[in-house]
């Protein structure tokens, strides 16, 4: 059998982590760009299938494809690494200064990555800027509008509700990455990362690097959103809940179920000795 038990996928995840953070600035930017570009092209993907079907979930049920050619690839997803980073931290495996270099480095190129990938985008929509008909215009513009000023419009509240969105948005991408570990088989990777994924854009909720593209992406449309209600209203409180929801939903809890279950094993190993001596 291919599954791996998860003991093993702790030690995996921690391993993982220490292993991101020592890659190059390169091979970060490079990685990063990719990761965010195929996030972008997957997002398009699922808002086609939701629009020609008027099904949303069948978008979501498209959408993990992205994730997946990701995970495999071997690339960069900054959500998925606020669950692995930090536990390499926890061990003493890496560094907070490795870890802040990588999210730095890996973002930056998902911005550049998305933002190639709506320029080039956009320009096939528009048939070269010539022809604003396309469904998808309105719908990029739209989402862009509801993911800015929609939360603008509700002030302290709607800060707080992108920053909930994100943070149960990134305990089901971190389980994702997470749940890439739990076989050893291409066909079983895929299978496992798909179920949160799913979930996650099926019910809305906030994801970074998605938003890094569909915002910008409306924005290049026509969309009422300025740079400053895309990072205020959306950026900055969603890159907080992400993170949030990875390292706490995820990473830490799932570390403290494998840590106590091990500690309870180990008991009446410990108790051997004593006992021995006691019987001689």
């Amino acid at each position: 059998m291919d599954y791996v038990k998860p003991a093993e996928v702790l030690n995996t995840m921690i391993e993982t982590g220490k292993n991101k953070a020592e890659l190059s600035v390169m091979q970060l930017l490079v990685r990063g760009s990719m990761g965010g570009a195929i996030l972008a092209c997957a997002t398009t993907l699922a808002f086609t299938a939701s629009a020609q079907t008027q099904i949303p979930m069948v978008g979501a049920i498209l959408f993990p494809v992205g994730f997946v050619m990701i995970i495999l690839l071997g690339l960069e997803l900054v959500t998925g690494s606020f669950a692995l980073i930090p536990l390499a931290v926890l061990k003493k495996q890496t560094t907070p200064g490795q870890m802040l270099r990588n999210y730095f480095w890996v973002i930056l190129g998902h911005l550049a990555g998305c933002a190639v990938y709506a320029a080039l985008y956009g320009l096939t929509i528009t048939k070269m800027g010539t022809d604003m008909s396309n469904p998808m215009i309105q719908t990029l513009v739209m989402a862009s509008e509801n993911k800015t000023i929609a939360y603008k419009q509700m002030g302290g509240e709607g800060l707080l509700l992108a920053a909930i969105k994100a943070m149960l948005c990134n305990w089901m991408v971190t389980l994702g990455a997470v749940m890439a570990m739990t076989s050893k088989s291409t066909a079983g990777k895929i299978l496992a990362m798909w179920l949160p994924i799913l979930t996650f854009f099926g019910q809305g909720f906030e994801h970074l690097v998605v938003n890094m593209f569909v915002i910008p992406a409306g924005m290049m449309l026509g969309a009422n959103v300025s740079f400053a209600d895309w990072w205020l209203w959306n950026g900055i409180p969603v890159l907080i809940g992400n993170f949030l929801g990875g390292v706490l939903f995820t990473g830490i809890l799932f570390y403290l179920s494998q840590q106590t279950g091990r500690s309870a094993r180990r008991k009446p190993a410990m108790l051997e000795p004593a006992v021995l001596e006691k019987s001689s």
